[in-house]
């Protein structure tokens, strides 16, 4: 299956890489502010479904861009793909992006490859078997002060994100470690957490299809991987820290008050640092008043419903 998910995500990178080099004629739409979609996200994806559900096609898909328009839909092989994680960066040709195909299995992702077309980097895991880099087995950065790391994010970009309480997040974290960076791809922002180039990674925001990959890349390269609780039950959560265990630990517990599942006294500390400066207080804050949210249990299936929009 590894090898097929692969083969699928060849494919498609040469189709991102021949259209790279003119990038200008490159049809784009907006499926919202900022968010946008080409005519090569379509077409990576199509290709990436055809390689898998040739080789498979009693699966089912989750994708981007056609949700689980192809493919079975009711089975417990659910292939979830990213064609082009980055588009903006694509768009601009800023050569940061890259494909993500995931296979979960009853939910649990199996089989993980993300690969960046313009340096030719194949990232690929099975679980229980390790991860990989271009056939080289990596593993996690050894850090284990944040002072001393480097730490990769994404920036909330629509409207509606709580770009007030971000930027306190963002703060806290800045002042305690080396760095941060913003890829603008977050499959391959965790690729790199699991390479060990980066020492940790956050995020709000982000989709299935943004995580489902690089998470199993990072777990099986000896780092830790959820919600900003420390819940690894985190795929359908929006949000998403990674590290290695020491790392991830200190990021949790710098970000677990800004989680939509953490207490009310938590809840209540943002809202308070919010309203504390000159500008109004976070318009979406007040609806943390209520109490936390249960936690949606991760439930990978195809389904008939189309996702919403994505990130990037």
């Amino acid at each position: 299956m590894l090898n097929v998910a692969i083969k699928a995500a060849r494919a498609a990178g040469a189709i991102i890489n021949r259209a790279a080099l003119d990038v200008e004629s490159v049809r784009v739409s907006a499926k919202q502010t900022n968010d946008f979609v080409t005519e090569i996200d379509q077409a990576a994806e199509a290709i990436i479904i055809e390689t898998l559900l040739t080789a498979y096609p009693g699966h089912g898909i989750l994708a981007e861009e056609s949700g689980s328009e192809h493919g079975a839909q009711d089975s417990e092989f659910v292939w979830i793909i990213d064609p082009l994680d980055g588009t903006t960066n694509f768009i601009h040709g800023f050569p940061v992006y890259c494909v993500s195909i995931a296979l979960a299995v009853r939910g649990k992702v199996e089989q993980a490859v993300v690969y960046d077309p313009t340096r030719n980097d194949l990232f690929c895991a099975t679980k229980g078997r390790g991860a990989y880099l271009n056939d080289r087995r990596i593993r996690v950065a050894k850090r284990n002060q944040l002072k001393d790391c480097l730490i990769s994010t994404g920036f909330p970009y629509r409207p509606g994100d709580k770009l007030k309480s971000y930027l306190n997040m963002l703060g806290e974290v800045m002042s305690q470690c080396a760095g941060v960076r913003r890829p603008g791809a977050a499959a391959l922002d965790l690729a790199y957490v699991a390479a060990g180039y980066a020492d940790g990674f956050f995020e709000t925001g982000l989709k299935v299809w943004d995580v489902a990959a690089g998470s199993l890349l990072v777990t099986e390269a000896g780092g830790l991987v959820g919600n900003f609780t420390g819940d690894a039950d985190f795929m359908e959560q929006s949000e998403c820290v990674a590290g290695n265990p020491r790392i991830y630990a200190q990021l949790v517990n710098s970000l677990n008050k800004y989680s939509k599942f953490a207490g009310a006294g938590d809840k209540a500390l943002v809202r308070q640092s919010l309203q504390g400066g000159s500008q109004a207080p976070d318009a979406a804050a007040t609806e943390d008043q209520a109490a936390p949210p249960s936690k949606p249990k991760l439930q990978i299936k195809a389904r008939q419903t189309k996702p919403r929009p994505e990130q990037k």
